[in-house]
């Protein structure tokens, strides 16, 4: 916790002194703020198309049940009930390889530590790192990016690196919300260790595919196949992706898993943006899991540019776990609306309130340390890229 408030201390410090910058309104991130000048801009990065880059995260989430067990329950990555977190400390180095020319090479690696890091951690590697049981280092992408001037274009990932399954991502300021769903958490992986190919058919449609082992696994699971298939529209207000992951799972014996996941984003109006996604999955029996099992839901989102620093936002979610494989050994029906906005301060500075209530159907209490169906959640974030 001392470490925590020492960050959260500094953070509150250099964001009060880049506000107070005049030049603030137009810089990209808090080191610009600062001094006015870009880290990115340096001679030696530009001239190999190098770029730094991160944020930091900090989060509370109010619980009314005040639990025991001072968790919020199954709802993840706030997790701690009544606390402050730094939910991500994020790092990350990359060159993008170029795409208008002939063979270029690229490459990404990201670092994150906080308590995020409970929730997407690599087996076999991530685990290697000793860490306090909150707060974990974890390092989510590590990867080679090739592009070789076939066709229209091939791009292939080598490497650790985050999955193409769902909506939501763990990268912090490319989710609307605050809080995730339970798909993200529960239904899907977060990343893959392999090759990952992708190739655009035309403006429209591109194909995506590869060899990964497993789920959040280094080099520790057999073989599965990742890809997907995704559509664009013209005018660019409709986009359709749909990824796939199966293969088996070496856990107590080998058995096969396989899940998909369909998303569907439609812009109603300029400032209207709706998002639909439905996930499947399904794992066969082993030792492990008694009996055949399978998992799905669905996800809402709606979001509305109030301005071009205020967003409004609404999500609702169905998530059903039959056999309890999936939630901690809840068979269950897991609800969740939720409602928040973002403001944007700053380009660099963003804080993302939102209200969330939780509930099952079946009586497994899983809240409130397990003695509620249902929950209230009072939460809020500020993330300022740096």
């Amino acid at each position: 916790m001392r470490n925590l408030k020492e960050t959260l201390g500094l953070g509150i410090i250099l964001s009060a002194c880049a506000i107070a910058n005049p030049a603030h309104a137009e810089a990209e991130g808090l080191y610009e703020a600062i001094t006015n000048t870009k880290f990115n801009d340096a001679s030696v990065l530009k001239a190999n198309g190098i770029e730094f880059g991160g944020w930091l995260e900090v989060g509370v989430s109010g619980n009314p049940h005040d639990p025991d067990d001072e968790t919020n329950g199954p709802v993840t990555f706030n997790n701690d009930a009544n606390e402050i977190e730094m939910n991500e400390f994020y790092g990350f180095i990359e060159r993008v390889a170029p795409t208008d020319g002939g063979w270029s090479l690229g490459f990404r690696a990201d670092l994150l530590y906080g308590t995020d890091g409970r929730f997407s951690p690599t087996s076999n590697l991530d685990d290697k790192f000793s860490s306090a049981d909150d707060y974990k280092l974890v390092f989510p992408q590590t990867y080679a990016e090739i592009f070789i001037p076939l066709g229209n274009g091939l791009t292939t990932k080598v490497g650790h690196f985050y999955t193409i399954i769902g909506y939501e991502v763990v990268t912090a300021p490319d989710n609307f919300f605050f809080s995730h769903a339970y798909t993200m958490q529960y239904a899907e992986p977060f990343t893959h260790t392999g090759i990952l190919m992708s190739y655009a058919l035309n403006d429209n449609w591109s194909l995506t595919g590869g060899v990964v082992s497993g789920w959040d696994s280094f080099f520790q699971e057999p073989a599965n196949f990742l890809g997907g298939i995704s559509y664009a529209s013209d005018d660019g207000r409709t986009s359709v992706a749909l990824s796939l992951v199966t293969g088996d799972v070496d856990d107590s014996d080998k058995h096969n898993r396989t899940m998909y996941s369909v998303v569907i984003s439609h812009d109603l109006s300029d400032q209207l943006h709706y998002v639909f996604q439905h996930d499947f999955g399904t794992e066969d029996e082993s030792l492990s899991t008694p009996q055949n099992t399978k998992w799905y839901g669905i996800n809402q989102y709606l979001t509305y540019d109030v301005s071009d620093v205020l967003a409004a936002g609404l999500r609702f979610e169905w998530f059903r776990d039959e056999g309890g494989t999936r939630v901690t050994g809840i068979n269950d029906h897991f609800f969740g609306l939720t409602a928040g906005i973002n403001y944007t301060v700053t380009p660099w500075l963003k804080i993302r309130p939102e209200i969330r209530y939780d509930w099952t159907t079946e009586n497994s209490n899983p809240f409130d340390d397990g003695t509620e169906d249902d929950q209230f959640l009072i939460s809020a974030d500020f993330i300022v890229t740096y």
